[in-house]
């Protein structure tokens, strides 16, 4: 059962909220006319609330540990963490050029069962470094979440490398009919 026919109105919010049809341009160099605006999310409180309560329940039951990705994953993590009662850290893509020069940065994640929070999974690519990243820093990492999977092989690639992803939505359950850049 996906997420759309168990949150009707979560789905149908979520779209209306952040679902934008206008050219969007991916790291890797791909465009996109269709995407998802994870601050748009980040930015509806209500929303926000209601989408970490919806995923609070695919995090699974032995997690001590929720790790948000900069900058889409932390708004995410952070509404997780007040759902579930978990505590948190966040992860720089790089670490801090200055400061505490760190790349990991929050609770003690050191032995923590961690479970990766990102808005949108794609290829896989940026959770499959960062749960690399973690478990070279000493937190086991075999799971990840996320609000929305598009089908590129992102599950795949993380499968191959022993982390489950748990996902909200997937594009299939996207209305045909996403809104426009200047609509609000």
């Amino acid at each position: 059962m996906t997420t759309s026919t168990r949150l009707p109105d979560l789905t149908v919010r979520l779209a209306a909220t952040a679902l934008v049809s206008a050219p969007f341009h991916l790291a890797d160099g791909a465009r996109i006319d269709r995407y998802f605006d994870e601050y748009r999310l980040a930015a509806d409180p209500q929303l926000l609330r209601d989408t970490a309560a919806a995923m609070a329940p695919l995090v699974p039951g032995d997690a001590h540990l929720l790790a948000g990705i900069e900058l889409g994953g932390v708004p995410l993590v952070v509404a997780l963490s007040a759902a579930t009662g978990l505590p948190a850290v966040f992860l720089r893509r790089r670490p801090k050029g200055y400061g505490s020069r760190r790349q990991i940065e929050g609770a003690a994640f050191t032995g923590c069962r961690t479970v990766l929070v990102d808005d949108v999974v794609r290829s896989g690519g940026q959770l499959l470094v960062m749960a690399r990243t973690l478990r070279i820093a000493g937190a086991p990492v075999s799971d990840a979440l996320c609000v929305l999977e598009r089908p590129l092989g992102g599950r795949t690639l993380l499968a191959e490398h022993n982390v489950t992803l748990h996902t909200l939505l997937t594009e299939a359950d996207l209305p045909e009919e996403p809104r426009g850049e200047g609509s609000t």
